[in-house]
């Protein structure tokens, strides 16, 4: 699959989630720009290091910095930026490719998907809370 496509995908996913939460349409293409951007540092970070775990870590944290960085210009909550922005990350393939193995009864497969899902998983949370960590920890004004 090409690059153009899967950002295309990413950017219009992004758009798919956010109307079906209910962001107001002015937010909306900066929403699905978030998803778009978050899913080319992926790419880029993929194509660089090698190593999925570090690559979804990265994306994950650059989405809390546009989200934040779009909630100061817009004065609005961060959350509805972050949420769109981290869709494009999420491990849904690789659940169901998952759960089909263990439907068949495959499961070594099973495991070896499964602890792919966990540890993209695991790499997203760890992107978010490390961004928010810091972002505590800085003196405020």
């Amino acid at each position: 699959m090409t690059t153009a496509i899967q950002l295309a995908g990413a950017f219009f996913g992004s758009m798919g989630f956010a109307l079906l939460f209910g962001l107001p349409r002015r937010y909306l293409f900066a929403a699905s720009l978030g998803g778009l951007l978050a899913w080319a540092v992926y790419l880029l970070a993929d194509s660089l290091l090698h190593m999925a775990f570090l690559s979804n870590l990265l994306a994950a944290a650059f989405s809390v910095f546009y989200a934040e960085a779009l909630a100061r210009l817009l004065k609005t909550p961060a959350t509805l930026f972050l949420t769109t922005a981290i869709l494009p990350l999420v491990p849904g393939g690789s659940l169901y490719e998952t759960m089909s193995h263990v439907v068949r009864g495959e499961m070594e497969l099973a495991r070896s998907c499964g602890n792919a899902t966990l540890s993209t998983a695991l790499a997203i949370a760890v992107g978010i809370s490390i961004v928010l960590a810091i972002r505590e920890l800085r003196p405020k004004p």
